[in-house]
């Protein structure tokens, strides 16, 4: 499987970083030796020392897909969880300088912590799923996806115009506004609705 990563995709993340609102998806990739599951600790990297944390909604693909069409896009995932993207900002800031992939920053092992996946039909609307991200107790990310700027099923279709889409691939669908960083000792809980879908120490 891989992770298909989609920046950019919450208007006031993207203020936050002083960078453009993106007119088409951005994407990048994690490989699956970036996932981490069952609340296992992120272990911090010793190449950086500014890693970020950016929660995002998750989606899993259920079956093959090329070249989705929009009005079956929505067919082509079942499940939703929540995830974090870790990103090391200072590699990914030297690579924008030098316009270079951003794969180092965000690519590396134990970069992608994913909860357990709920059946998308929990959810009474896919369009209004409220997620955040506390640290040491206190909420520092908040979004809804009823402000996404790019939809699931826009992501998809997109996504599967250049990269056949398998099942059991991950989507991460974009962070919203306050990523920030962690240190060792921090310990992450990530929320959709009232719901704990995650919780892990930063080691």
């Amino acid at each position: 499987m891989k992770i298909i990563a989609i920046g950019r995709n919450y208007t006031e993340h993207a203020k936050e970083l002083h960078n453009p609102v993106p007119e088409k998806p951005v994407i990048f990739l994690k490989p699956d030796t970036a996932v981490l599951k069952e609340n296992r600790d992120f272990y911090y990297p010793d190449f950086s020392k500014n890693i970020h944390h950016e929660v995002e909604i998750v989606l899993r693909v259920c079956k093959e897909g090329k070249h989705i069409g929009a009005k079956f896009a929505s067919s082509y995932y079942d499940a939703i969880g929540l995830g974090v993207d870790f990103t090391a900002r200072d590699i990914q800031q030297a690579h924008k300088e030098k316009s270079l992939p951003w794969e180092l920053a965000k690519a590396f092992d134990g970069s992608a912590p994913v909860s357990e996946l709920l059946p998308k039909e929990t959810f009474e609307d896919v369009y209004d799923i409220a997620f955040r991200l506390d640290k040491n107790g206190e909420t520092v990310q908040e979004g809804n996806t009823k402000d996404l700027l790019f939809s699931f099923e826009d992501i998809l279709v997109f996504v599967s115009q250049y990269i056949t889409l398998r099942k059991g691939d991950l989507i991460f669908t974009g962070t919203p506004a306050g990523v920030g960083p962690v240190v060792p000792g921090d310990y992450l809980e990530g929320f959709i609705g009232d719901q704990r879908m995650f919780h892990f120490y930063v080691k």
